[in-house]
């Protein structure tokens, strides 16, 4: 009779259990040449980025977050395939109207969530191929954007009042306003009126800022200009990356205004270290060693920083290493997506860090641009440890991909070791290459072991049409654009 009495109770019980969780929508913030250093939340005494603090303090900061590589497109290759650039054939800029591209034979983690049933929408940097928006090489929908409107690398001429904005393969000709705001804007507006509102989503929101050359509207550098009269390029730079955090400000309004936020991961970071230029030189990599190029940590730690209400506890932080190519592996985890099978993967899932408990990696973390100036061109960290080295052959001139430079890289092998423990040294002042031989011979397998792997799966270019992509869309162009002055 006890039991005949629970069964009505249990009846309505089990909606509630048996009803699986929503999938959580996903935001992807992505900044360009933001250096380690350059948001207050990461210890810059002067920067003021409101929004990206609110973020911290809403979420999780991942203070040994990590790019794929010191510079752009491999380091987006990385966050878009879950394999190290080199790999997937991507290792330095993409230049316009090269041959190199991210191949229509690589899975990205928009098509696998698009497969899934999720709406997906790309706004900002593409970088992904040189024939952008030209037959021959695949385009943001082709790796799985249903919605893309986008730059090649940079907004042209530069942040203010940019020609290049293409929409679903239509050039929309010169837009008024600087690029972070209306890269915000597009994401907005596709959050407010073009998605799918019965699907989950996907947001890739890639900006240029800070990245050269850097315009910043008045309103953003005033506060710097005051302070550093003599100085307009520090201002500039300094108010850039304020205007970056406004934008990012804007898409996460909209997320509150639509009430998506307490259902949406909201995933910050930037694509490599801050550049150093005779233009502008005061973007910080922190007290970490160098900068945008080298394989130091300056060059690929960056900020990073997690919010999903509800599941990350706010204000945490984490010293876990969590690199680009962990993106994919984490979201298909997270969406409750396989992730590819049949192909080697270099990032590990790090949804269990939101949730506050330990990853396991089982592969090291792997890093290699070939055209770093005057420093290591490769390295490996494993637990704490890193160790770096130089290929034994000449640096090549220029960011084109070259036969001679996959010669060069198919050959070369590896030499000038540094070892550094990353937990007592993180600035890798103190080269412990002739104190710790043993860790170093053990070190040097695993690179030599990793390097091995990536150079057999590296593709070769020139390959100007890639065999197996074809064009789905040729836009005429309906306009000429002249470039603009500064």
């Amino acid at each position: 009779m006890k039991f005949l009495r629970l069964l009505p109770l249990l009846a309505a019980l089990a909606p509630l259990t048996a009803a699986p969780a929503a999938k959580p929508n996903i935001l992807f913030l992505i900044a360009d040449d933001l250096g380690y250093g350059d948001l207050a939340c990461f210890g810059h005494p002067e920067i003021a980025t409101p929004h990206l603090d609110r973020l911290a303090a809403g979420g999780l900061k991942l203070t040994q977050c990590y790019s794929a590589s010191p510079v752009c497109s491999p380091a987006r290759a990385g966050i878009m395939t879950g394999r190290t650039p080199g790999r997937v054939g991507v290792l330095n800029a993409i230049p316009f109207m090269s041959p190199a591209h991210l191949r229509n034979s690589e899975i990205t983690i928009a098509t696998l969530l698009r497969d899934s049933g999720y709406a997906t929408a790309q706004s900002g940097k593409w970088h992904l191929n040189g024939f952008f928006n030209l037959p021959g090489q695949p385009q943001p929908v082709d790796h799985g954007f249903q919605h893309w409107y986008a730059v090649q690398n940079n907004a042209l001429p530069n942040h203010r009042d940019p020609f290049n904005f293409v929409s679903d393969g239509i050039p929309q000709g010169p837009q008024k306003g600087y690029s972070g705001p209306i890269v915000a804007a597009e994401a907005v507006r596709w959050l407010q009126s073009d998605r799918d509102r019965t699907k989950p989503f996907f947001l890739y929101v890639a900006f240029n800022e800070p990245h050269e050359p850097v315009v910043t509207d008045p309103q953003y550098s005033a506060r710097y200009r005051a302070k550093y009269p003599d100085d307009p390029s520090r201002a500039a730079y300094y108010g850039n990356v304020t205007q970056l955090d406004a934008a990012i400000g804007r898409v996460l309004e909209a997320l509150d205004a639509q009430g998506l936020a307490d259902n949406t991961l909201v995933w910050f970071t930037s694509d490599n270290g801050p550049a150093r230029t005779k233009w502008h030189n005061v973007g910080s990599s922190g007290s970490l060693r160098a900068y945008k190029g080298h394989t130091y940590e300056g060059g690929i730690r960056v900020p990073g920083i997690v919010r999903w209400p509800g599941r990350i506890t706010p204000g945490s932080s984490s010293a876990t290493p969590v690199s680009g190519v962990d993106v994919l592996p984490t979201l298909c985890e997270i969406a409750g997506v396989p992730a590819p099978a049949d192909r080697t993967l270099d990032g590990t899932s790090v949804a269990a860090l939101f949730a506050g408990r330990a990853v396991t990696r089982p592969k090291p973390l792997f890093w290699e641009y070939l055209w770093a100036p005057n420093g290591p061109q490769v390295a490996l960290r494993d637990g704490p440890w890193k160790i770096l080295a130089h290929f034994d052959a000449p640096r090549p001139k220029g960011a084109e991909f070259t036969e001679a430079q996959f010669a060069i890289l198919r050959e070369a092998k590896l030499t000038g070791f540094e070892l550094y423990n990353l937990e007592a040294d993180p600035s890798e002042k103190r080269d412990l290459a002739t104190q710790e031989p043993a860790r170093l011979e053990t070190m040097r397998g695993k690179l030599a072991e990793f390097h091995a792997g990536v150079r057999a799966d590296r593709p070769v270019w020139p390959a100007f049409q890639d065999p197996g992509y074809e064009a789905k869309t040729i836009v005429w162009p309906t306009y000429t654009a002249k470039p603009l002055k500064p």
